[in-house]
């Protein structure tokens, strides 16, 4: 065999088991200090829900920083952790009309299945970068494919910086994904609901305040 053959695969050969072995895909949980939001329009008000605290977003995401655009995983909101303010109000969103998520556990959470990121470079640390985050909305068991206008955030630590921010749970490698979309009551078998004889709109605007987190 040609010499020059030989070496030129054992080159390739060599870049493409680098390249296999720079791979570092690992598991980020999503950590505590996350919350997502919902609003909608009524005529007299802009009605804002937000879930946030221990348990109430919850998840995971397989994610190599060299290859962001191939992560994937499942972030979980917990409806009925959802405040808008109003406790009756609340109650109401939890009940049969809309989440029907009050006592029927198939419908508590509302998912969102991460199914790869459309970004230009790979993440650097220190450095914010726009994204569109695709994936699958399930709210009540009816799933919507959707795109999330985001910015991702990559942060590294110095052993000793992981060292004082332990009690926090952040750990050597954190990811902060803010992100945006939207769906509406009516995509996932719900009716638009009503405050007295004035009407909602269809529409719900999401947001998201994602921090990921180096799983153990």
């Amino acid at each position: 065999m040609n010499r020059k053959i030989v070496v030129s695969s054992l080159v390739a050969l060599g870049v493409f088991a680098w390249g296999v072995a720079d791979a570092q895909t690992r598991t980020f949980n999503v950590h505590y200090t996350s919350r997502a939001t919902f609003k909608t329009d009524a005529p007299l008000e802009t009605i804002v829900g937000t879930t946030a605290g221990q348990g109430s977003v919850t998840g995971n995401v397989t994610l190599d920083p060299a290859r962001p655009q191939e992560a994937k995983g499942r972030v979980r909101v917990d409806l009925n952790a959802l405040k808008t303010g109003i406790d009756r109000r609340d109650a109401h969103m939890r009940s049969k009309d809309f989440f029907d998520s009050e006592g029927n556990e198939a419908n508590r959470w509302a998912v969102f299945d991460v199914k790869g990121i459309e970004i230009a470079s790979a993440l650097e640390p220190g450095k914010s970068v726009p994204a569109k985050v695709r994936g699958t909305l399930t709210i009540r068991g009816k799933a919507v494919d959707t795109a999330a206008d985001s910015t991702v955030y990559y942060l590294k630590l110095t052993p000793e910086q992981v060292e004082s921010q332990k009690r926090y749970g952040l750990t050597a490698e954190s990811v902060r994904v803010s992100a945006k979309f939207a769906t509406a009551f009516t995509n996932h078998a719900m009716q638009v609901p009503q405050l007295l004889f004035l009407k909602v709109s269809n529409d719900i605007q999401l947001e998201a305040d994602l921090v990921l987190v180096l799983a153990p």
